[in-house]
């Protein structure tokens, strides 16, 4: 039989058991503070080379294209879709806008049997066609992206697509909310003494808008309500991070360090956004260039404002500010839509 004695316990390790010299405080170890979460920090215009905190913290549950490491992009590009959802975006809205016309065109046509050219002229040219459409379409747009972004995801909507407040440590720095509505206002105005000096802007298609109270009212309560909300959540809410980030993959795959790669994606994101902007609106200016040119800089200004707040909300004032000085100078120019010059 094997004893107890013939196995002994190993004996403990002296070393292991020798108590720790302590260390002056001066040779502790900082405790590293626990990360800000601020959520305007880390606009990309900004963006270095060491990765935010704060974007390391609030977004940390966001998956991101496999083009970048999560913790080498800054906070305002985190975004949880990539070009295959991009594609299947541009197919949606317009597919949307087409079945909504045709749906309407179908409505109006029903017991009117409207020849051709009436058809073109309710296409072209009828407030109630034209409004209908744009409000449904934009709709429809906004449910397609609720559905793939967060209910299929499970990820916050309107932060995912940019929409957060102004944060208090960069207000100073960055503006306040009215002061981004009354810079839009002046924006207005200069676009309006700018244009002044185009020539063939007599006929545009969008002067035939303003024949009647009606026509106008509605026109100028979607530009109001619904156009800076919808516009601002697709072009810089969607569009343009979408974009950023692609080109910035591109840059970093020809060999750009992070940093560099992303300034220059957020640089051309910002000037593509402003041209498509631009040219989404040309078709009511009758494709006049003089005038296409400067909505293509009011969308270039917009987009600026997004990247360098980091808030779509800074460029929806803006937005807002603009469309409602057009709307107020339209009705003290037609005394309350009663009086349309012209006619």
């Amino acid at each position: 039989m094997t004893s107890f004695d013939d196995n002994p316990l190993p004996s403990p390790n002296p070393e292991a058991s020798r108590p720790e010299p302590s260390r002056p405080e001066s040779e502790t170890p900082a405790q590293t503070p626990p990360p800000q979460n601020d959520s305007l920090a880390g606009d990309p215009i900004s963006y270095g080379a060491q990765a935010l905190p704060s974007a390391a913290t609030s977004y940390a549950a966001v998956p991101s294209p496999a083009a970048f490491p999560s913790s080498t992009v800054p906070e305002d590009l985190r975004i949880s879709w990539s070009w295959p959802h991009l594609l299947l975006s541009i197919v949606f809205f317009f597919g949307s806008q087409l079945a909504v016309g045709i749906v309407l065109l179908t409505y109006y046509s029903i017991d009117r049997h409207l020849s051709q050219n009436q058809i073109k002229k309710l296409v072209e040219s009828d407030p109630k066609f034209l409004v209908g459409t744009t409000v449904l379409s934009a709709a429809l747009m906004i449910l397609f992206l609720y559905m793939t972004l967060a209910v299929l995801r499970d990820l916050p909507f309107w932060t995912s697509l940019g929409w957060r407040k102004f944060s208090a440590a960069t207000a100073g720095a960055k503006g306040r909310p009215w002061m981004y509505f009354l810079s839009g206002c002046g924006l207005s105005i200069f676009v309006a003494l700018a244009s002044s000096g185009v020539k063939d802007t007599d006929h545009l298609p969008i002067q035939e808008l303003f024949k009647n109270r009606t026509g106008a009212m509605l026109l100028m309560a979607m530009a109001v309500l619904v156009a800076p909300f919808f516009e601002e959540t697709l072009f810089r809410g969607y569009l343009y991070p979408t974009l950023a980030r692609l080109i910035s993959s591109v840059a970093r795959f020809v060999g750009m360090d992070s940093p560099s790669a992303v300034r220059a994606g957020v640089g051309l994101s910002v000037l593509v956004t402003g041209v498509l902007f631009g040219l989404l609106h040309a078709p009511q200016l009758g494709w006049t260039w003089g005038l296409v040119s400067l909505l293509i800089t009011v969308g270039v200004i917009f987009t600026l404002v997004r990247a360098w707040t980091g808030t779509v909300l800074a460029s929806f004032l803006l937005h807002l500010g603009y469309n409602s000085t057009i709307a107020l100078t339209s009705i003290l120019a037609t005394r309350g839509f009663t009086h349309f010059p012209g006619k």
